[in-house]
């Protein structure tokens, strides 16, 4: 489905983002998966893909500085020569209440979520314009749709990927480049194995199908939204919630 298309992953070591760009890669994307600190996960994962038939290549970058993006894309470009896809995954947790929020943590979330997703596409879409043609995946989550106390920052930052997301489909339309976000509710990743026994059954009970998700739910829309069954789909925002949005 996507044979030979090249793949940026962003945040691409661990959880969600790992399982998007496995399934990226079963499909037969050629994926590049990005990483900050976790160079030894992310070669792990790219290793995987790579034991299992595809094309993997694990690459570090600090999504939140701006020319650091542009030396990594395009080093991709340069390398590959196309680029089809990207998938901004990359983000952090500062969790607090508002009145006890540190500065330092409420930027840091915005710089990594929010202007880390605005970086890659900034600069991955120039490549795209020049092919005309490009799938840009977000991932938000449904924090930004719907708010979460002790999650400021967070919220904040996911809710601005949706009002990215929406601008920049309108502004790359034209060129046959789409722009879709994905709002993960609680996913079993390693974020939520942490979560003590009586959060995470007050988590499912806000949930209308009573229970948590997998990364393979999100993967699946991710993949579909990258491939050219998606072509007529562009500015939406899609929940994986198991209904908590509704």
């Amino acid at each position: 489905m996507l044979k030979d298309k090249v793949a940026v992953v962003t945040g691409a070591s661990r959880g969600i983002g790992r399982c998007i760009a496995s399934r990226l890669a079963a499909e037969g994307a050629v994926v590049i998966l990005n990483f900050n600190g976790s160079a030894k996960r992310a070669e792990e994962a790219a290793e995987e893909i790579r034991r299992n038939g595809g094309k993997a290549e694990a690459i570090q970058c600090d999504v939140s500085n701006f020319s650091a993006c542009e030396t990594f894309l395009a080093d991709v470009i340069k390398r590959y020569g196309r680029l089809d896809i990207l998938v901004n995954n990359a983000g952090i947790t500062r969790d607090n209440l508002m009145m006890k929020m540190k500065e330092e943590d409420f930027d840091a979330v915005i710089d990594t979520n929010l202007k880390g997703a605005f970086n890659c596409m900034k600069f991955a879409s120039r490549q795209m314009l020049k092919q005309r043609s490009g799938k840009i995946i977000n991932i938000s989550s449904v924090s930004g749709v719907m708010g979460n106390a002790g999650q400021t920052n967070y919220a904040a930052s996911k809710a601005g990927i949706i009002g990215l997301t929406k601008a920049a489909a309108r502004e790359l339309a034209s060129r046959h480049i789409t722009v879709n976000a994905i709002a993960p509710g609680f996913i079993n990743t390693e974020m939520t194995e942490v979560l003590p026994d009586a959060v995470r059954a007050a988590a499912t009970a806000q949930i209308p199908l009573g229970i948590f998700g997998e990364p393979e739910d999100v993967a699946g829309l991710a993949a579909f939204l990258a491939s050219d069954q998606a072509n007529y789909i562009t500015g939406q925002v899609i929940c994986v919630d198991g209904g908590m949005a509704m």
